[in-house]
């Protein structure tokens, strides 16, 4: 073996050994952060019922369509899903994340290496996804938080400034065929997704802002659910 391959396996061995070593110390920082909670600011007046719902990855927050708050439908349109008849939804969900892994894999099977480090590293842009929902069924996976129209409205504010906005201030429709359903539609996103700032950091962060119980940090959704399974 010449001297030049020794380099270059020593380079390649280092290289591997730098990416499990952050792996390690990133597992061990996720482990540890999500299990220091903050906040839990409990409202005297508990005037709306949200939820946080996970489908074991992901947390969305869900929210009432409409309330003397907020009419949701006012911006998120039926229209840009496949429902034809809105009369009995009640419920909208808001979930934030990379742009790409939303539209280019809907199954896990369809990821790939391009989408996932673009994703990983911040390297692509974001989107809100909204979905309706007739009803909520609670669980180990879906926990309703009671909290008061002050706290909801810190909600809403923290859901809009996550949203790009057109020159009439309206979200910003993502035209695609890769919904997930009838009932779901995709809008365009700030911010950037990365290994620090997941759907779950930004879900985490909407507890925050609405004073629930949340995280110190978690990029999973585990972190959540382990505050409201308790």
């Amino acid at each position: 073996m010449t001297q030049s391959s020794k380099k270059a396996l020593q380079f390649v061995a280092f290289i591997g050994i730098d990416i499990i070593a952050f792996m390690v110390l990133y597992a061990i920082c996720a482990f540890i952060l999500a299990r220091i909670p903050v906040g839990g600011n409990q409202a005297a007046n508990k005037e709306v019922a949200i939820y946080i719902k996970t489908n074991g990855v992901h947390t969305d927050l869900v929210v009432p369509i409409q309330s003397s708050a907020k009419n949701w439908a006012t911006n998120f349109y039926f229209a840009h899903t496949g429902i034809k008849d809105s009369a009995n939804y009640q419920y909208l969900a808001f979930g934030w994340g990379d742009k790409g892994f939303y539209l280019e894999t809907p199954t896990w099977n369809d990821l790939t290496l391009r989408v996932a480090l673009r994703a990983a590293f911040a390297l692509s842009t974001t989107a809100i996804h909204a979905t309706f929902y007739k009803s909520i069924q609670e669980g180990s996976s879906c926990k309703k938080i009671n909290i008061s129209k002050e706290q909801y409205l810190k909600l809403i504010t923290y859901i809009e400034r996550s949203l790009q906005l057109s020159k009439d201030g309206k979200p910003i429709y993502i035209h695609t065929t890769a919904n997930y359903g009838i009932t779901d539609a995709f809008y365009e996103a700030k911010g950037k997704y990365s290994l620090l700032h997941t759907c779950n950091t930004w879900a985490n962060g909407g507890l925050k802002a609405c004073e629930q119980k949340a995280c110190f940090w978690t990029p999973f959704d585990t972190g959540i659910f382990l505050l409201y399974n308790n």
